[in-house]
């Protein structure tokens, strides 16, 4: 069995009622009425194996708000907005049904954290799933062996001149 572990906390989340989309390039937070939000709680970032749930919970007693599960990032499930940085749009699902809602930060610190912590879990997911480089594979030995010498031709005035490691130096003082 495995545990879950929070990979991020963030404790002010605002939810908004979205209006309806008025246009296909995507979703804007200025048409969300930004000042009066629906919601306000927290947020909480979890991790189970490779998927990754976002739950907003009521602050005072950890009541669950909302739940975003993501299988797979990038996913249509998170969608930044067109107009800032700090706000997204959820597919929340409960009992089968599912909704869209606007979430944001007040500070922009708190919306490239919660990018970042995503990005990051799926990170380790694709690593993870990567097979390891196999460790008996011999290493190659690219340097010269004891006593091995080369010849360096350095084209001037389209004559080649043979230089050893101490004419080298002369040219380059």
């Amino acid at each position: 069995m495995s545990m879950e572990s929070t990979i991020l906390t963030k404790p002010e989340c605002l939810v908004y009622k979205l209006p309806p989309r008025n246009s296909v390039r995507g979703y804007r937070a200025a048409d969300w009425g930004l000042d009066k939000p629906s919601w306000t709680g927290r947020m909480r970032v979890t991790a189970r194996d490779e998927k990754v749930s976002i739950k907003l919970e009521d602050t005072t007693n950890g009541q669950l708000f909302a739940e975003c599960p993501i299988t797979e990032y990038p996913t249509k499930d998170i969608e930044s907005v067109n107009d800032s940085s700090r706000y997204f749009v959820l597919r929340i699902q409960n009992q089968g049904r599912s909704a869209f809602i606007g979430i944001g930060f007040r500070d922009r610190g708190d919306s490239f954290d919660f990018n970042v912590a995503l990005q990051d879990h799926y990170k380790w997911v694709k690593n993870s799933n990567e097979p390891a480089e196999p460790s008996n594979v011999p290493k190659l030995n690219l340097g010269l062996a004891e006593g091995q010498t080369f010849k360096i031709n350095l084209a001037v005035s389209s004559k080649y001149i043979y230089l050893n490691h101490e004419s080298v130096f002369e040219l380059l003082w």
